[in-house]
This record gives structure tokens, sequence and C-alpha cells, in this order.
């Protein structure tokens, strides 16, 4: 049976993901895959890895990482900010795989029609431990625990002052285009963070959640009519269910996560036709 099938987090700089990224197959010529972002650090392999499955699949469609955006000393295209997304943005256009810049595709197949919306909307700290009043209390937690996510280092907003100015201009403009998908087919919201809060709260260290989403998006699962919820970024790769809509993270993550675990690793996650959701 075709499949709306999706992964994320192959971080492909890992010579173990990278084979299994070689070895990933689609079950039918005609299923899509969704790829919620952190593919790697380095433009060409983010080239390599989408267009090696562009080849494989009907129809790829990317939302970027924190990972995509770094600019890593290791990457010769140095680009920051706005400007290193948009080389990506036309890297992906190159090889024929979606954005979040592009016309949203309608998915066709069973369980459809959906809308599937790929997304770029970055965080704004508001994720923060309980006590927290502000951005600044949150980082000076991380930094005293030393939990302290690498975008703090390698990940630009320019043009943008900050991060979280970044994030509020993607939400505004995501916000825009939701309000003005067609009316009355459900979607499939496809965004490297989790878009409500409660996912972050199995994390080992809660000072991190402050880098993993923001408040600003907490009920779009309900406003833009979503079937599904597709995000990866925590490497806690699950299946929960919030306000009755169901949240797929589909991280693969590093080797050291994914060896423990006893299903094999690279398993892509059926989307749709999938469950029935709940009542």
């Amino acid at each position: 049976m075709t499949s709306l099938l999706a992964i994320s987090d192959l971080h492909v700089g890992y010579q173990e993901n990278r084979r299994i990224v070689e070895d990933m197959r689609p079950v039918s010529a005609s299923d899509w895959l969704l790829v919620a972002g952190d593919v790697s650090e380095k433009v060409s392999d983010v080239e390599w890895v989408l267009g090696t499955l562009r080849e494989r699949f009907a129809a790829v469609v990317w939302a970027p990482g924190n990972h995509e955006l770094w600019t890593h000393p290791s990457d010769p295209v140095q680009l920051r900010g706005e400007e290193r997304y948009r080389h990506l943005v036309e890297t992906c256009r190159n090889i024929g795989v979606t954005t979040p810049e592009d016309p949203y595709p309608t998915w066709e197949g069973p369980g459809g029609p959906v809308t599937v919306a790929p997304l770029f909307v970055l965080y704004d700290y508001t994720f923060r431990v309980p006590g927290m009043a502000t951005k600044e209390e949150a980082l000076a937690l991380a930094y005293e625990k030393g939990v302290v996510c690498t975008d703090e280092m390698l990940l630009h907003p320019d043009p943008y002052p900050s991060r979280d100015a970044w994030c509020a201009a993607r939400v505004a403009e995501t916000e825009r285009r939701l309000v003005e998908r067609p009316a009355g087919v459900p979607t499939v919201l496809v965004n490297h963070y989790p878009l409500v809060r409660d996912p972050t709260l199995i994390l080992r260290h809660p000072e991190f959640a402050i880098w993993c989403g923001t408040e600003r998006t907490a009920d779009w699962h309900l406003r833009f009519d979503a079937h599904t919820v597709v995000y990866g970024h925590l490497h806690i790769p699950r299946t929960t269910w919030h306000d009755g809509v169901r949240f797929e993270e589909v991280s693969l993550g590093y080797p050291r996560e994914w060896r423990p675990r006893p299903t094999a690793p690279g398993r892509l996650r059926e989307i749709l036709p999938g469950p029935v959701p709940v009542a």
C-alpha cells in the first residue's frame, strides 16, 4: 500500500547513520517521505541525502532543523542565518525537494486528502522551567547546569538581532500561509521542533527545553486542523496524543542513542494511512 512516511535527525556526519540512509528504500514506488530536519551540518551532505532519497521516493518534503542552520567551521559553505536558509531552500528546489517556501502539496493517497505543510518556525526560549520568568534567567540556569545547546555558538540569526526575533518573524509568516491554505482539508504539519511543550517534559535535562520550540504554536494543531504533527529534535521517537491529535516524533538520532533500542534503526514512521485517531 502507498504510504506517507517520515523520519528526522539523520545526522549523517556519523558513518553508521550514513549507511542507514544508503539502505533506505520506500515500500512502494509511490511513497512520499517527510524529513523533519537535522540531516547534517554540511550543505553538501544535505544535498546528497535529500537528492538520494528524492531518486527513490515519489516525493520528499523537508523542514529544516537547527543543525542545517549551523555555520559549522568544517562546512565550506559559510553562509549565516537567513542567507544560509535560503541557500538550502534553493539547493532543495534544484533536486525536486519541497521546502517550507514552496506551495504546500496535497497527499491524495490512503488517508487523504491532506495538506502537507513543512514548517520553519525556530524557538524563542519560552519553554522555560518553572520559576524562570525571562529568557535571560533561563539561559543563566542552562549555563550554570552545563546544558547549553551548540546553537548558541553556531546558529546565527543574521540579519535578525536574535534567534527569538527570527522565530517571531518565521511564526508570523508561517501563520499567514497556514491561514491562507485551502479550506476544509486537514493538514499534516511537519516541523523540526514540537509545536506543543508537552513532549519536552520528559527531557533528562529540562533546562534544554528552551531550545525546543515556542509557545506561539501551542494551538496550531487545533487551529489548522492537523490530522498529525510530525517533528524530531528531541531524539525520543514515540507517538503521543494532544487534544485528540497524533504527534509523531520520528528521529533516528545519534548511534549511541539508537544502538540500545530493540527496533532496527532508520525505520520509517507511517503517517498515513496510519492508526485511527483517538476520540
